[in-house]
């Protein structure tokens, strides 16, 4: 019990910091001041948890790809690795108007121009039942507002810090600890995000986030290499 409860504390930190002020949670914002909120909340909280238990997964099957003892320290390394590269985000940034909200908003906006002009060329008097035939296969199961609110955020995980440092901290600590506190994070940050939107957003203050990320990234990594040190410890006195 007591591995699942360190686990969900964990994930619960790491994702909460990483995400308050990530590029999904100002898309999540922005989406949600255009589009009906429990749509919005709907997909992104589903594209969220996905990535979520994919990647614990993953780090969950690592320890039987490669022995224990170097995934701990593959993850002490990325919890140091991920800490520095934070405070040096945080420090290098200004207090102005956020840069990453404002290019996601560029980004947006140019998606909406670009389907509003394709929209316009195919405008045509087909029937109604015609162009549900023709509609993409998910389309005619899901709300295209939660196939795009979806998409934008599970694309917008890859490669992300809080995506590879979940699948880091699932190989060393309890699975299942680290998908419920990680879930319940994103639900967390989602919500404040589409509730909130854009004012929220941009009253938050991304080097504040990015210094707090980096400081516990580097105490997860520092408590991370004291158990590596106690586990060597002990091997050297069984032998």
């Amino acid at each position: 019990m007591s591995s699942v409860l360190q686990g969900f504390t964990k994930s619960l930190a790491m994702t909460f910091v990483s995400e308050i002020g990530d590029k999904t949670f100002f898309a999540a914002a922005i989406l949600a001041m255009r589009y009906p909120r429990r749509l919005v909340l709907a997909g992104c909280v589903s594209a969220l948890i996905v990535m979520t238990i994919l990647s614990a997964t993953v780090g969950w099957a690592a320890p039987n790809l490669i022995s224990r003892k170097w995934t701990h320290h593959i993850t002490t390394l990325l919890f140091f690795g991920f800490g520095l590269w934070s405070l040096w985000d945080g420090f290098k940034q200004g207090g102005g108007e956020s840069e990453e909200l404002a290019e996601v908003e560029a980004e947006l906006d140019s998606d909406l121009k670009a389907n509003g002009k394709a929209t316009k060329d195919n405008n045509s008097k087909i029937e109604d039942e015609n162009k549900k035939q023709n509609r993409p296969f998910l389309t005619q199961f899901f709300s295209p507002i939660f196939l795009k609110a979806f998409s934008i955020n599970f694309f917008g995980e890859f490669g992300d810090k809080s995506q590879l440092a979940t699948i880091g901290l699932a190989a060393d600590e309890n699975p299942f600890g680290v998908v419920l506190g990680g879930i319940v994070a994103q639900l967390l940050c989602t919500t404040a995000a589409v509730i909130g939107g854009k004012s929220l957003a941009s009253q938050i203050s991304e080097r504040i986030v990015a210094l707090s990320g980096g400081m516990l990234f580097i105490i997860f990594g520092i408590q991370s290499f004291l158990t590596s040190m106690m586990m060597m410890k002990k091997e050297h006195q069984y032998t």
